[in-house]
């Protein structure tokens, strides 16, 4: 059994994180912290839990840290700039940590402290650490001691544009255009579990907005997947803007690309079927079909759409996910079940509720 430990267990994601780690036939959910909510059930806070955990939130002290060190993987779900003061006792003591915020996404320090405001505490660390996203990094994150667990819009647009740059780099010419959109949808747990006004009943529900249309802090982890993890051999412009849906959980993202006259010769339907015919988590649908949102609620599966007209030489992916899901927690899970050798989907197949 791997002895397992979630630090800020209080949030959207560390819920699901208590869900699926509760119910992982080779997992003991044996740590839990909260400052706010020590001493504190799990099942007293979330009633969803009754029956399944009974564990109990501890407080995050130094005695906590050396339980923490007992662990065998240590979970984050923290806001940014927590898991970094703590990764480095951790890992000098043989624990495997990920981290569900962005201290360990963005191997650049420029851009690290320029999207949220603070200087990296272990940037040696941050050399070394792995970009959890196991349909492209799967390798590295066998080996892997930190992960920095994608943000849930770039998951969506470093999957959807994946097949796309892949191919390309196997071409002498541009299959696309420099130029890539990415407009991008999320429920409101996508902004956390806080009382916040803009979030509020009253604002989203019956109401539909733009937001963080000057630059958002995800560009950067986007552009950094394009260029460094998928390799591309030519530079892109990409313009990304999320939007806020009055929904609970789900997101859509819509992958707008113009096409060469080379990049009209391929097909990419079968491109895409092709480059993701082995992966458990990822479902090309079939030509002509598009997915919803609910199609994927409260699953690790990630759905994807192609729609090709050369007329227009336009080429248009669709992307859905639930944000909490693969967007977050199931994807931690999955990269937990990669470092620990385990078979990628253990604990994880379960089907999408709908209604």
């Amino acid at each position: 059994m791997i002895s397992a430990a979630i630090v800020g267990g209080t949030g959207y994601t560390g819920i699901e994180l208590i869900r699926l780690l509760s119910a992982h036939p080779n997992v003991s959910l044996d740590l839990l912290t909260s400052r706010s909510e020590a001493g504190t059930r799990a099942d007293e806070i979330f009633p969803s839990l009754r029956g399944i955990s009974d564990i109990v939130f501890s407080d995050l002290g130094e005695d906590t840290l050396g339980a923490l060190q007992k662990c065998d993987v240590v979970f984050f779900a923290t806001p940014h700039g927590v898991a970094m003061k703590q990764a480095e006792a951790l890992t000098q003591a043989g624990v495997k940590v990920i981290d569900l915020a962005a201290d360990f996404r963005l191997q650049s320090l420029t851009d690290f402290e320029h999207w949220y405001q603070q200087s990296h505490a272990c940037p040696e660390l941050l050399k070394t650490a792995v970009y959890g996203l196991p349909e492209v990094n799967r390798a590295k994150l066998a080996e892997a001691l930190v992960v920095g667990n994608p943000g849930c819009y770039p998951t969506t647009a470093i999957l959807g544009l994946k097949p796309i740059i892949e191919k390309q780099n196997t071409q002498a010419d541009r299959l696309i255009e420099p130029r890539i959109v990415i407009d991008a949808k999320s429920g409101v747990s996508g902004a956390g579990r806080q009382a916040k006004l803009a979030l509020n009943y009253t604002e989203t529900t019956d109401n539909f907005k733009a937001y963080s249309v000057e630059g958002h802090r995800h560009l950067p982890e986007i552009e950094q997947g394009v260029a460094q993890l998928l390799g591309s051999q030519f530079t892109h412009r990409i313009r990304f803007l999320p939007h806020l849906v009055p929904m609970i959980r789900g997101m859509l993202s819509s992958i707008h690309m113009e096409m060469t006259e080379a990049g009209t010769a391929i097909d990419w339907q079968q491109a895409f079927e092709n480059a993701y015919a082995s992966e458990p988590f990822i479902d090309v649908m079939p030509k002509g079909n598009y997915p919803d949102t609910r199609s994927v609620r409260a699953s690790n599966r990630l759905r994807i759409a192609i729609h090709q007209d050369n007329e227009h030489a336009e080429l248009t992916v669709i992307v859905v996910q639930d944000n909490l899901v693969k967007g977050a927690a199931g994807q931690a899970v999955q990269n937990m079940n990669v470092m620990f050798g385990l078979e990628e989907s253990l604990g994880l197949n379960f089907a999408p509720i709908v209604p």
